[in-house]
């Protein structure tokens, strides 16, 4: 058996932590963001974990880069953003494709909150 230096091993640590670092700073944002909407959604907005579909967190290009996907189980063709990076706030909406064949229209949305004005 090969005998590895003290030193390679030291060096081959330090890649491993430079590779590993950003993914674990993404996937680390990403579950932080989505549990902060999460516990919004349970504890300030009483909605009940069953009436949620899915709650993701998601990095993206444009600023901020971390926000927040629901999809409530009662209108699964939308999805409704949010940012959580101080309070939490929902930003928008997408319909889905199949949600405007189906005639969902943003006067119907069921789960759209009202925005604070400035």
């Amino acid at each position: 058996m090969r005998n590895i230096s003290r030193g390679k091993i030291i060096a081959l640590s330090v890649v491993l932590i430079v590779v590993l670092a950003p993914f674990v700073y993404v996937q680390g944002n990403k579950m932080a963001h989505a549990e902060r909407v999460r516990s919004y959604l349970l504890q300030e907005k009483g909605y009940k974990e069953d009436e949620l579909a899915s709650v993701k967190g998601v990095w993206g290009i444009k600023l901020p880069p971390f926000y927040t996907v629901v999809v409530f189980k009662d209108e699964t063709e939308v999805n409704y953003v949010y940012f959580s990076h101080n309070d939490v706030l929902q930003f928008d909406q997408w319909i889905t494709p199949k949600g405007v064949e189906r005639g969902i229209t943003p006067e119907k949305l069921k789960h759209t909150e009202k925005r604070k004005e400035w």
